[in-house]
């Protein structure tokens, strides 16, 4: 992992408020990523003020107190028309997390996404995304991508080199 000096604050933040998914306090923020409220309070502000600056389809809430990485208000009904699948954006995240990890357990997922990583896993194992296998030295589960899963996002599988000869049918 990267040590503070090389990723700055706002975006450790930003990484933060994506993965969970979900809003974040101060409080909540300071503690994961290690670092005192009035400093996170003052890498909001900054990251913020960034998202305003840009045109991106993402923006920094903050509603009551709680802060949360979403899509600009009016972009919903085009992603949805675009996404394959009928999942929530918290799902797909976690759906996204998976992917990037390739395998990860079960605890480690709720963990990085929240308790509501459970809702999302069982949803994923109901659509057939993922599948389970008990951990065997422990209680919880590896979780990896199925063949539905490459098949429904066109992802190949990274089971080694892709070959991208093409057969000569006569």
């Amino acid at each position: 992992m990267a040590d503070d000096s090389t990723i700055s604050l706002p975006a450790r933040l930003e990484a933060i408020l994506y993965l969970k998914g979900r809003s974040l306090s101060l409080r909540e923020l300071a503690e994961l990523a290690n670092r005192r409220e009035q400093e996170v309070e003052e890498a909001m502000v900054a990251l913020m003020a960034a998202y305003a600056q840009r045109d991106t389809a993402l923006e920094i809430s903050v509603s009551q107190g709680r802060y949360s990485l979403q899509l600009r208000a009016g972009l919903g009904e085009l992603v949805r028309d675009l996404l394959p699948v009928n999942l929530s954006t918290a799902t797909l995240r976690t759906l996204a997390t998976i992917a990037l990890k390739k395998r990860i357990l079960q605890s480690d997922l709720v963990e990085l996404r929240g308790s509501g990583a459970y809702d999302h896993i069982k949803e994923l194992l109901n659509q057939k995304f993922i599948e389970r296998q008990r951990h065997s030295e422990g209680r919880s589960y590896w979780i990896s991508l199925t063949e539905t899963f490459h098949r429904t996002f066109s992802v190949l599988p990274a089971t080694g080199p892709v070959d991208t000869s093409t057969d000569e049918a006569a």
